[in-house]
This record gives structure tokens, sequence and C-alpha cells, in this order.
């Protein structure tokens, strides 16, 4: 009783800091000048990653397993992964964009964990037997992890290209002011200095993302060998998943020429957004092959 009161404690207070973020995050937008708003949004992550963390340890208290069996503990766990990836940088002392990213990524995947879809899934069951192994804290966790970076690297790319390609972005609120050619030089300088750090820091996120995802097929293929006498059956998960890693490696293909860099990469990194999520949830949905447990009754990455 007490670890179930603890974990409901823990799943609505990150889910309100976070969604408190998202308002702090969209006042800074608007008003540029309020920097003590920007840096309360930076604390608030700090507080909502111990607080998904207390719930996660608390869950695997309570389960006696890592939480990470079934699509509710998924998310929980993806959403956690997102406040990771910002807390990085952030204690690195690096000053980054990150959080336009994160944020919203955690709020969207708790909220949707923390929903009535999901109901069902809140109470933690025993594991089916394909799940009984060592493995699943291995495989699973880098899985998430791989697909958390690789979602925020492929987001930042999105970005890349909304901000290359659109003519009249806004940049500091200088709209009013293109007549004029000094400020128009401005614009263009820091419209190409955002564009840089946008793909710098993609890459960076990308990058990190496929060694673990990597990481993830490799500690699976063991895993399916032990559980299935083979360590590759090209069931819809595992197809999916190397499609992901075979998106994500030509985008790190094309980062080796300088001529392919910036936008060219962007596109390739913003198709392997939608790959991610075919294989992360949509693939789930259809509850066929040999992750047919992966389900909306339960989730193997």
């Amino acid at each position: 009783m007490i670890f179930l009161t603890l974990e409901h404690i823990f799943t609505h207070i990150s889910f309100s800091i976070v969604s408190i973020l998202i308002t702090i995050f969209l006042i800074t937008l608007l008003v540029d000048e309020i920097v003590g708003l920007y840096d309360s949004s930076e604390k608030g992550l700090i507080a909502t990653f111990f607080c998904i963390t207390g719930l996660l340890i608390t869950r695997w208290m309570y389960s006696r397993h890592f939480p990470l069996s079934d699509l509710y503990e998924s998310l929980i766990f993806l959403s956690w992964s997102f406040s990771v990836i910002h807390l990085v940088p952030y204690f690195k002392k690096y000053k980054n964009n990150l959080s336009a990213i994160t944020a919203p990524s955690a709020i969207f995947t708790q909220g949707f964990a923390t929903s009535g879809l999901l109901t069902e899934m809140h109470q933690s069951t025993i594991l089916v037997p394909a799940l009984q192994s060592q493995w699943l804290m291995m495989h699973v966790s880098m899985m998430v992890l791989g697909y958390a970076a690789l979602l925020c690297g492929s987001l930042l790319s999105v970005a890349l290209l909304v901000i290359t390609f659109r003519k009249d972005i806004n940049i500091f609120g200088k709209s009013n002011l293109l007549q004029n050619t000094f400020f128009i030089s401005g614009r263009n300088y820091y419209k190409s200095q955002l564009i840089q750090q946008l793909d710098h820091w993609s890459y960076r996120v990308i990058s990190l993302g496929f060694i673990f995802l990597t990481i993830g097929i490799l500690s699976g293929a063991v895993w399916a060998n032990e559980a299935w006498g083979s360590y590759w059956n090209w069931d819809p998960k595992e197809t999916w998943a190397f499609i992901t890693w075979t998106i994500f490696a030509i985008y790190l293909h094309t980062r080796t020429n300088s001529n392919l860099q910036g936008a060219n990469s962007a596109i390739v990194a913003s198709m392997g957004f939608l790959i991610i999520w075919i294989c992360y949830f949509g693939v789930n949905l259809l509850g066929i092959g040999l992750h047919s447990y992966g389900s909306f009754i339960l989730t193997s990455t």
C-alpha cells in the first residue's frame, strides 16, 4: 500500500512540474527579458528527473522486477530518458536549447502513460515467461534510451529544416526592422548561428542514441538466441529496429561529407523521427510476430 501511494504521488508531482515547465517555456519565448523564468524551468526539469526516478524505483521495489515490462512503464522510462538527455549538458554548464525539445517530449509521453487509455497497465503484474530474463534490463533500457536520444536529435533536425527554409523567420523580435540592412545582416548572422547550434546538438544527440540503439539490438539478439534459439528472426519488431538503425547509420555517414551536412543530413534524421515511432509504438499496435506480447498488454522493445 505504501509503494502504491508513493508511486501515485511521484506520478502526479512529476506530471504537474512538467506541465508548469511547458507554460514557463512558452512565456519565455514571448518575453525574452524574463531570465528568472528560464532558470526556473531548468531547475524544474531537475525536479522532474528526481520525481520520475523515485517513481521508477518505487515501482521496481514493489513489482520486484525492472520497470520496463509493459507500455506504461516503457513510456515512463522514456520520459525519464528525455530528462536525462537534458541534464547532461546542463551539468556541464553548456547553454543549450534542448529544453524546447525535452520538456514537451517528456510531458507528451508521461501524459499518455498516465491517461485513461493505459489505466489497466498502472498495476504491476507478474512477468510473462518470455520477459523473465536478466537481459530485460540491458536490452529494453538501451533501446528506450536510444529511442529518446534519436527522437530528440530528429526533432532538432526538424527545427533546423524549418529555420533553414523559412525566409521570414522572426528571430529576437526584429522582424519589423528587416528593411534596415544592418538588421538584415544581424538577423542572418543569428539565424546562421542558430542553425549551426541545432546541427551540432542534433549530431551529438543522434550519435549517442545510435550507440544505445546498437547496444540494444545486439543485446536483444543474444536474448533472442536464449529464448527462441536464433539470434535474428526478422519479425516486425526486429525488422523495424533494423530499418531504424539503417536510417541513422545513413545520417551519420552523410555527416562525414561536408557537402551533405546541415539541411541534407537533417532531412535523413527527420525521416528517422517517423521510423522510430513506427518501431517503438506502431509495431506494438499490430500485436503480431515474436514480440506479440509487446502490444497494449505488454511491451518489449
